[in-house]
């Protein structure tokens, strides 16, 4: 990430647009999915923005403007109830791009999207979005493969989210931030603190914290400095799903 000078700091996230530097570009997974011309006009229109911790990259009511990704950090999807209480649909790690169906119909953020963390965001110009879709057999495929796993993930989530052991909704939040279609990016090691997958359970950091010292306990994951390792992503599915369907408690 760029360090940004004092001044820029106060900027709106939208006056501290750039053009994307080539490591970047390689964070970017669906450009490798089009053709020399498709690429060529992607790239010219593509901006990344350097996302402070706390940052709304996208608000509720907002219209759509950008289609975007996440090139480095975390970011968190939710929305506020009628009590004014914030609840977190999911986090959204490197490679993640997001917001693809509200481009499509051109309407209005139904959810806030905040930095959790200094995040490099990046941004395709809608009008680019659809020209990609009217012109790119790769880019829709993407773009189809997105909806279709999100569907799937959010599917998931409304079931377990209805349970009240603390246990399965951290396995839920794992599960889901290390799904290799939504977050190419992350790999084996997701870079992410105990309290920021706090505030995306919706749990205290202690609680927390001991769901992970079960999950290292049996061999699912290892905590590492910084972050989360992956030892078994199809052992930590089948422990959300088995649990899933055992019912609450």
């Amino acid at each position: 990430m760029f360090p940004l000078a004092p001044a820029a700091k106060d900027l709106p996230l939208h006056q501290r647009r750039r053009r994307p530097n080539a490591q970047e570009l390689q964070g970017i997974p669906w450009l490798a999915l089009l053709l020399p011309a498709e690429r060529e006009r992607a790239q010219a229109e593509l901006m990344v923005g350097d996302a402070l911790a706390g940052d709304f990259v996208c608000r509720i009511g907002k219209p759509v403007t950008y289609w975007f990704g996440v090139v480095e950090g975390l970011l968190k999807m939710s929305t506020d109830n009628a009590q004014g209480m914030t609840m977190t649909f999911t986090g959204v790690p490197p490679g993640g791009w997001f917001g693809e169906g509200t481009a499509l119909k051109r309407e209005s953020y139904r959810y806030n999207i905040q930095a959790l963390r200094n995040s490099v965001v990046a941004g395709l110009p809608l009008e680019t979005f659809h020209w990609l879709l009217d012109h790119s057999i790769g880019f829709n495929r993407f773009v189809m493969n997105q909806i279709n796993e999100r569907l799937g993930q959010f599917i998931a989530a409304r079931e377990i989210d209805r349970m009240t052991n603390p246990d399965l909704r951290v396995a839920r939040s794992l599960a889901a931030l290390f799904n290799p279609v939504l977050y190419p990016g992350v790999g084996e090691i997701l870079r992410i603190t105990q309290q920021e997958l706090a505030y995306l359970v919706g749990l205290s950091r202690q609680r927390v914290n001991e769901a992970l010292r079960s999950l290292h306990a049996q061999g699912i994951i290892r905590v590492e400095y910084g972050g989360l390792r992956v030892l078994d992503l199809a052992a930590l599915r089948a422990n959300v799903f088995a649990s899933t369907a055992r019912g609450p408690g």
